[in-house]
């Protein structure tokens, strides 16, 4: 790693509304201080040093469902395993995350909360961890997925009240199922202390997804996956993400979870900066096949794909990266190179409600950007205007 007092970064470069062909970001003491035309730079930073790209020039991505990676799970962490997890990621372009939990018993969630915060406060070298994503426990049992259905428990707005007064704004993303006994109540409050409540896991009909958005639920977690599926006559969950606009929907872009001709239909109605690419990674992330766990669940990787073990249809998280996503979104989906970075960058900001210091490159936020080739490969990351990697 090095500090970067000053630099210029010459290629396309992806703003708000499109993508500057012969463009050039300026950051110095970890701040954007220009973006946009190259000609027009000011004449006070064209004596930094610079770097140039025939490819582009995009924000940081920002994950907002991730377990794991470089073989260590979020629920058994301390520094040097945080540590790990945030630099194999933020070799991949991740910027800045949220550390995911499973369905678990309350204690190993305390301690998950507790490692996160310790962390938090010190210096973060790689991926910023902007906070925790609870996934679960107050899920359904009749849609688990990867999750432990031994530790699903109703919504619980005690144990939220506990946490937040605990670890105050460290809790940033709840995933329930919002036809569960208290999911109205537990949506309501968390709407009140600015988490985002989401659905996952869940057997939601249409209608109890319409009264719970009515509460302020506001996301859909890997939409298409562990919910009800559309029916014409019966709509479900998914058809309630698919046609209310107040929902966000995240999207795992893998070519596994979802086929991209549905990932194409969602990108075509999620138009309102309301489509979120997350990676949903397990611990197998960036590490060769073989056995691991997602929690305490067993998990076989093969070929790439994660199964829990002994289940032939029961996807175990993922192996995605955020670049990998953002090609795939490009090459196989067809977006546009601008278009993908909204959903992998100022997408999840904006739910984060960090927009206005991250997710663009703007003059006045913080440098979170990386310089991809023509191919979309990465060839630099920097964090907080220092290069990474």
């Amino acid at each position: 790693m090095s500090e970067v007092s000053g630099q210029l970064l010459y290629g396309k470069v992806v703003v708000p509304g499109g993508v500057i062909e012969e463009g050039v970001v300026a950051i110095q003491d970890g701040t954007i201080v220009y973006a946009g035309e190259a000609l027009n730079l000011p004449e006070r930073w064209q004596e930094l040093s610079s770097k140039k790209t025939e490819g582009y020039i995009v924000p940081g991505f920002i994950d907002v469902h991730v377990h794991g990676g470089n073989g260590e799970d979020f629920m058994y962490s301390g520094k040097e395993q945080l540590d790990k997890i945030t630099s194999f990621h933020c070799s991949q372009g991740t910027t800045a995350m949220l550390a995911t939990t499973m369905t678990a018993p309350k204690a190993s969630i305390d301690k998950v909360l507790q490692e996160v915060h310790d962390y938090k406060q010190q210096d973060m070298p790689y991926t910023i961890i902007e906070g925790v994503h609870m996934e679960g426990p107050f899920i359904s049992p009749k849609w688990p997925g990867a999750q432990n259905p031994e530790h699903i428990v109703n919504p619980n707005v005690e144990w939220l009240e506990a946490w937040e007064n605990q670890y105050p704004g460290l809790i940033k993303q709840v995933t329930l199922a919002p036809e569960r006994e208290g999911a109205l109540n537990a949506i309501a409050w968390m709407d009140g202390h600015g988490i985002n409540a989401a659905l996952g896991h869940t057997d939601a009909s249409y209608e109890e997804v319409e009264a719970a958005v009515e509460a302020g639920l506001r996301q859909g977690v890997h939409t298409f996956n562990a919910m009800t599926p559309l029916h014409h006559r019966k709509p479900g969950t998914a058809g309630a993400v698919l046609s209310d606009d107040r929902i966000h929907a995240e999207i795992i872009a893998d070519g596994i979870h979802v086929h991209p001709a549905a990932i194409s239909i969602l990108a075509k109605l999620k138009t309102n900066d309301n489509l979120i690419l997350i990676t949903d990674a397990m611990s197998a992330a960036g590490m060769p096949d073989g056995d691991y766990t997602i929690g305490d669940l067993p998990v076989q990787v093969k070929d790439g794909i994660a199964m829990l073990k002994g289940e032939s249809n029961s996807l175990a998280g993922s192996t995605l990266t955020m670049i990998k996503g953002f090609r795939y979104l490009v090459e196989t989906v067809g977006l546009s190179v601008e278009h993908a970075s909204r959903v992998a960058s100022y997408n999840p900001a904006k739910r984060l409600r960090i927009e206005d210091r991250t997710g663009s490159l703007e003059a006045g936020k913080q440098a979170d950007v990386l310089m991809l080739d023509d191919s979309l490969n990465i060839q630099g990351v920097w964090v907080r205007g220092r290069q990474v990697y």
